[in-house]
């Protein structure tokens, strides 16, 4: 299980400290003339060794004893290589004085030149081993040589939840295909590996009503064919009865010959099973003429295949994981007769598969060996279960299909991989703000910046990457349809930590040989203790939730540590935090709700980038000195400055000269104008969110100048990046009159907006949208907003739409609209908001369908309401989603007090839905969320699940998120989540 790990990590350990070092040394010491050379070296060595590993990962070679010694030895050569030059890189970076050589721990410098020389051997030394090895054993051996048989207790059976979206599948297939024009139409089936996607295609291709009107069908594996493009078509010809003399035809005269069958016969069925890219689609989609009523069913675990092949007269199908009424039928059909208190004693099983059926399946039918299968005996096998799947043979196939999922990732990026892999430092079923992962991926040095993409725009690619590829589990959209919140699917989540933990990349605290692992995590263990005083970690990540005990304050003895995680700590307190300002290297920080101050010192964190202090319950006073610091880019929370006399101060001196802030949200003003004369000085400000609390003209004016210095920076360039979010209170006429003619993507604003939202329409860059007015907003406010051309998202709070009337001159870009607590809607006329992806009305007292046409939105793939709206109206809504041609997803979002006084209503979604009708309509039960510990002996034991309960009538219904790429269905044997605005008066999802 390690030789997954190691070109990943040495991937990203080349790309993070070596060519700094180099830089930095080249400008302040004179050492020995070959040290630049030998650092080089060492670099380059790395690289190749990684791109070995990643070559033979892609290939799924098995393994030698010997070459899982070398990888491990490379392992542990590549974290003392990347310590030894973080050591260095501190040391350049303090000028402190001292040499070198003396500062590392080293009596001489011959010593230092020596250290370098002998690690530059050793890898000398391990690729030579390699290369030996590989003579010997005369190259690889290939993994299906001797891949282990799969389990002997199969049990076959009958595919179990999939009638609904069977049903809407066959009805796509058979409606009007007689008297329809002649069309192609395509369906793509997507979700994660595993979730029964060919099941569905395969109950959808057999049965009797689509035979009937399909005579030509053919069901082609795509994956068996990988670029082979001319291999794909000549199986076809062949299963069309059509393959007689074809060898000879190139890919043009394969498709040409299709296609012109294809025409002839009028009506046919393709099932292409497991498309892995884009490019294999382009290579065959021209054989399928347009002008013929065929259909084709395509399956895959990418998103963007999925809508690709399904663009023009077709729909994306979004698996769904089983619910547990299903769940249980699983395993009941599997097991009968060997448990009779199943019911009981599956509940662990229930948890740990989350739905996956292939997981149910396998875990099923291994149990069939167990004399009487008992509650101890279901427990114990989850408690170990990713051991299980790394070395049992009854568990051969659910690894294949996991490991395939991770192999497939795009090649060539190495820290993909690793990206995934690290998001198993939090718990099973944990939902992980996309924001916190890709500023921790950041600070690890995961993802490195390029020629043309800063390190956080590459972060968000490598995200968006993971989310199209299935492997992590989208749970709740942000307005703009980014994904705000995900986690991993349970089953993978397992089988993942159990790899990084053998590959000493991820371990619990528990674990005693933790010191020798990059990354630590804490999951409710109150008893934790400190260990050996001397005990010096190696972790560059500490990542604590719930209660932690006297670990709390662990971080301390982890001198390289660049992420500390603590904002689901319940044990941290003020004093933990006293000495954290000795980790040097520290660059991510977050603090838990029991904070109430910063610790001293905290300027001395040189290398900080992220403070998140979302967490915190009061008000934060910020000393300014934080600012200072030269490589702080993000800085969320609740804030005021300390006080200080400012009109003795020199701003500039508290701003670094090349600021590297970008992200400003949280910072509450009062009378100190010290945080608008410091925002004058930051050039690179790309988010503000500001909560105005000034009393005075003074402290007013000066937050106007710098208000208008943001909106109205890069004005000339027609670059359009930056985001602001007011809380403007009572001050709205002097505040909005400075945002006139600024320059800016994304407003936000919340106060009293009535009669003043027309400044909007100078904005000529704004793509989003959010007002939330505490005094009414008019009919008139609101046709202001009809010139904003350009505009892709709005949001309105609490606005009275009635009479207000959408045409099809307004709005011509609009792609999002959420109406939030509108006690009336608008009229939506025929040919408006042509472009609407996304239609959110969020109000628990909306009737039926209120007026709104959605046949008339023809790209619509999303509605939302809220979860409490009445049955008859969820009805209706899911009524009007089957009949549209894409079968957008109906998702029912709940509310939210988050302060309990119902003045701060924020609306979210839960993961998924246990799905009562197979189409992309969603209803059913709450899911029910637990976190629980993994510990390091049993590496992924009792995590996070998601239990559904038909028969609690305290459960009302469901909530759902958006997407969710498990599966609606069982496989038989064969089957293969922003910042808020601050606290007052109003409502946010």
């Amino acid at each position: 299980m390690v030789a997954p790990l190691v070109g990943s990590l040495l991937g990203a350990v080349t790309s993070n400290v070596v060519s700094v070092v180099i830089k930095l040394i080249g400008k302040r010491y004179d050492l020995w003339s070959d040290f630049d050379n030998d650092i080089e070296s060492i670099r380059r060595d790395l690289l190749m060794i990684a791109g070995d590993e990643e070559d033979q990962l892609s290939e799924e070679v098995d393994l030698s004893a010997v070459m899982g010694k070398y990888r491990e030895e490379m392992h542990d050569l590549a974290l003392e290589i990347e310590d030894f030059l973080d050591r260095i890189l501190r040391h350049v970076v303090e000028k402190n004085g001292s040499p070198l050589h003396k500062a590392l721990g080293f009596t001489t410098e011959p010593l230092l030149d020596a250290k370098v020389k002998k690690l530059k051997e050793r890898l000398k030394d391990a690729k030579q081993r390699r290369s030996d090895h590989d003579k010997d054993i005369n190259g690889r051996q290939i993994s299906h040589s001797s891949t282990p048989t799969a389990n002997t207790y199969t049990t076959k059976i009958e595919p179990v939840g999939i009638d609904e979206s069977k049903q809407e599948i066959c009805e796509w297939a058979t409606k009007d295909v007689e008297g329809e024009p002649e069309q192609l139409s395509v369906i793509s089936i997507v979700g994660f590996s595993g979730s029964g996607k060919s099941t569905l295609a395969k109950a959808v291709y057999d049965c009797p009503d689509v035979t009937r009107k399909f005579r030509h069908r053919a069901w082609i594996v795509a994956s068996k064919h990988r670029c082979d493009a001319k291999g794909l078509l000549m199986e076809l010809l062949q299963k069309l009865g059509q393959g007689d003399k074809i060898s000879d035809l190139d890919v043009e005269q394969l498709q040409a010959k299709i296609s012109e069958y294809l025409k002839g016969t009028k009506r046919y069925l393709i099932v292409l099973d497991d498309i892995k890219t884009q490019t294999w689609w382009d290579g065959i989609k021209s054989a399928f003429p347009e002008k013929a009523t065929g259909r084709i069913i395509v399956t895959t675990t990418i998103q963007r295949v999925a809508k690709v092949c399904s663009r023009g007269n077709g729909y994306v199908h979004n698996m769904e994981a089983l619910g547990n009424k299903h769940s249980k039928e699983l395993l009941k059909a599997v097991l009968k007769g060997h448990s009779p208190d199943l019911e009981r004693s599956s509940t662990s099983i229930m948890n740990k598969c989350d739905g996956h059926p292939h997981a149910l399946l396998t875990l099923a039918n291994y149990l069939q060996s167990e004399d009487r299968i008992t509650k101890s005996v279901c427990e114990k096998l989850c408690s170990n279960l990713g051991f299980r799947m790394a070395t049992d043979d009854a568990f051969v196939d659910l690894q294949k299909v996991l490991m395939s999922t991770y192999r497939c990732l795009p090649k060539g990026f190495l820290n993909l991989k690793t990206c995934l892999l690290y998001v198993c430092v939090f718990p099973n079923g944990c939902h992980i703000s996309r924001s916190r992962l890709i500023r921790r991926w950041s600070a690890e040095g995961y993802v490195k910046h390029d020629h043309s993409r800063s390190t956080l725009v590459v972060a968000e690619d490598n995200f968006k990457k993971l989310v199209d590829q299935s492997t992590i589990w989208p749970i709740d959209t942000s307005k703009n349809a980014n994904v705000k919140t995900c986690r991993a699917h349970s089953i993978f989540h397992e089988f993942l930590l159990y790899m990084s933990m053998s590959s000493k990349f991820i371990t619990s605290f528990n674990n005693e040989e933790r010191k020798d692992y990059r990354h630590l995590f804490i999951q409710n263990t109150p008893n934790s203790k400190y260990g050996d005083d001397e005990e010096k970690s190696r972790a560059h990540s500490l990542t604590i939730y719930g209660s932690a005990g006297e670990a709390a304050g662990y971080f301390a003895k982890c001198q390289l540590l660049r992420v500390l995680d603590l904002e689901e700590c319940k044990d941290l307190e003020d004093k933990h935090l006293d000495g954290i300002h000795k980790l040097w290297y520290l660059k991510y920080l977050s603090v838990g709700d029991k904070i109430s101050r910063l610790p001293k010192h905290i300027e001395k964190l040189h290398c900080l980038e992220t403070l998140d202090m979302r967490k915190t319950k009061k008000v934060i006073i910020l000393p300014v000195e934080v600012i200072k610091l030269p490589h702080l880019a993000h800085l969320l929370g609740r804030f005021k400055l300390d006080k200080r006399d400012w009109d003795k101060s020199e701003p500039q001196k508290y701003v670094p000269e090349k600021s590297n802030l970008q992200t400003l949200a949280g910072f509450v003003t009062d009378n100190n104008p010290g945080f608008s004369k410091l925002m004058l000085y930051m050039k690179i400000l790309k988010k503000v969110k500001i909560c105005c609390n000034s009393t005075t003209d003074e402290g007013l004016d000066g937050l106007l100048v710098a208000i208008e210095n943001f909106v109205q920076a890069d004005l000339d360039t027609g670059v359009c990046v930056r985001s602001l979010s007011l809380d403007i209170g009572n001050f709205s006429v002097r505040i909005l009159s400075s945002l006139a003619y600024g320059n800016l993507r994304s407003l936000k604003l919340h106060g009293e907006l009535r009669g003043l939202v027309q400044f909007t329409t100078v904005l000529w860059s704004l793509r989003e949208l959010c007002l939330s007015s505490t005094n009414d907003l008019t009919e008139k406010d609101l046709s202001d907003l009809r010139k904003l051309s350009d505009l892709e998202s709005l949001r309105l709070d609490g606005v009275s739409l009635e009479g207000f009337v959408i045409t099809s001159d307004d709005f011509p870009g609009l792609l999002r609209l959420c109406l939030v607590q509108c006690a009336s809607l608008p009229k939506i006329d025929e040919g408006a908001l042509p472009n609407l992806l996304s239609l959110r009305l969020l109000n628990h007292g909306l009737d039926g369908l209120s007026g709104i046409e959605i046949k008339w939105h023809k790209i619509l793939q999303e509605i939302a309401l809220d979860s409490e709206v009445k049955q008859e109206t969820k009805t209706d809504w899911e009524d009007a989603a089957k009949k549209h041609p894409k079968r957008p997803r109906v998702l029912y979002l709940k509310s939210v007090d988050l302060n309990g006084t119902g003045s701060m209503v924020k609306y979210v979604a839960t993961e998924r839905t246990v799905p009562a009708t197979g189409s992309s309509t969603m209803r059913g039960k709450h899911s029910i969320s637990r976190v629980e510990s993994n510990s390091v002996d049993k590496p992924s034991s009792s995590d996070s699940k998601h239990v559904k309960r038909e028969d609690d009538n305290s459960l009302k219904e469901a909530i759902v998120a958006n997407p969710s790429p498990a599966s609606t269905e069982l496989c038989s044997a064969a089957m293969e989540m922003d910042i808020d605005m601050p606290p007052s008066s109003r409502v946010v999802s």
